[in-house]
């Protein structure tokens, strides 16, 4: 299947981050087809209505280190039949080497995919060489597909440095990054000439917009299956200041999305929610109500309680800002 390469110029707004939805038995380790494909297509369908503007999947909490090749294609098949081309929709291709991500790539392209999201290997720590040269190898394989650089250092033992940025840039199929290093954001903008979009958590969108509100128009969102409507407004709202130079309401809006934050995090780290990411964030998102992300796969189905607690807790506030704000606006 031919495709037109995606560019920077085609990622902006507000991009929905997905699970793979599970059946109930997907925690069992003798389980098979796990993937619960109905619930799937339907938050596609949920997910455009209302407004997103593109779907990053099988990532971390997409679990795509624990569904198996069949369930994948299975997935992205759905994503694909769901989407029917109206927004840009991602995969993911990450593997412990260079020729599974190339296989994986090559798979989504002809399945329909625009692009895919992918890190480094990670089974042996990478350095910037390294990591920057499984990006071109994965590139010059696959020439017609978009990339998103899958920036997460927890998740790579990889801290991505400013000479990864600098020479990734350079790679046109990279056109965006789920990006969480907001402290450097201005240096890497620089670093990468602005050819890839990087993209900030929601709550760092207000922040990274007034920084550089002509790059960055982009944001990755896992609240958005919590419930749409906060991420929808807030991409709405900074478009707004942007043109009218009144930040208020944009500023208003991302402290009230940050306040659904304060227990997501166990003891207010990165680091420990990073270990038990998938777990806290489909406990998250089940408990919003909004889509039903189902029991996690192993082996990351165990997480301790308090964990899960911080973490419905933070799903339950979500919702009650997307309730409120729906009611705000009148729909």
């Amino acid at each position: 299947m031919k495709h037109e390469l995606l560019t920077v110029d085609d990622v902006t707004g507000c991009w929905a981050i997905m699970p793979t939805p599970s059946k109930p038995n997907a925690s069992d380790p003798r389980a098979e087809d796990t993937v619960d494909l109905d619930e799937t297509a339907r938050v596609v369908e949920a997910l455009i209505a209302s407004g997103v503007n593109g779907i990053l999947s099988l990532g971390t909490l997409g679990e795509g280190a624990t569904t198996t090749w069949q369930e994948k294609q299975a997935f992205m098949r759905t994503l694909v039949e769901a989407g029917r081309g109206r927004i840009p929709i991602f995969g993911g291709a990450t593997a412990l080497n260079t020729r599974d991500s190339i296989s994986m790539t090559r798979a989504a392209r002809e399945i329909g995919l625009n692009g895919v999201m992918m890190g480094p290997p990670m089974w042996v720590q990478p350095d910037v060489p390294t990591a920057v040269q499984f990006f071109r190898d994965v590139a010059e394989a696959c020439p017609d597909m978009a990339i998103c650089a899958y920036a997460n250092p927890e998740a790579f033992k990889f801290e991505f440095p400013r000479a990864f940025w600098a020479q990734i840039s350079e790679i046109p199929q990279i056109v965006s990054a789920k990006y969480i290093n907001t402290a450097a954001l201005y240096t890497d903008l620089n670093l990468t000439k602005r050819r890839i979009r990087l993209m900030p958590l929601d709550v760092d969108y207000y922040a990274a917009a007034r920084l550089d509100p002509e790059h960055c128009t982009a944001f990755w969102t896992s609240g958005a299956v919590c419930g749409p409507a906060p991420v929808i407004q807030l991409r709405d709202l900074v478009a707004k200041a942007v043109e009218t130079g009144d930040w208020t309401q944009a500023k208003k809006l991302t402290d009230r999305i940050g306040f659904t934050y304060r227990t997501l995090f166990p003891n207010g780290s990165f680091k420990e929610f990073s270990v038990y990411n998938i777990g806290i964030e489909k406990a998250r998102m089940d408990a919003a109500g909004w889509m039903v992300a189902g029991p996690c796969r192993p082996p990351y189905h165990l997480v301790p309680a308090t964990a899960l607690e911080g973490a419905r807790e933070s799903g339950r506030q979500w919702a009650k800002l997307a309730a409120e704000l729906e009611t705000e606006s009148g729909k």
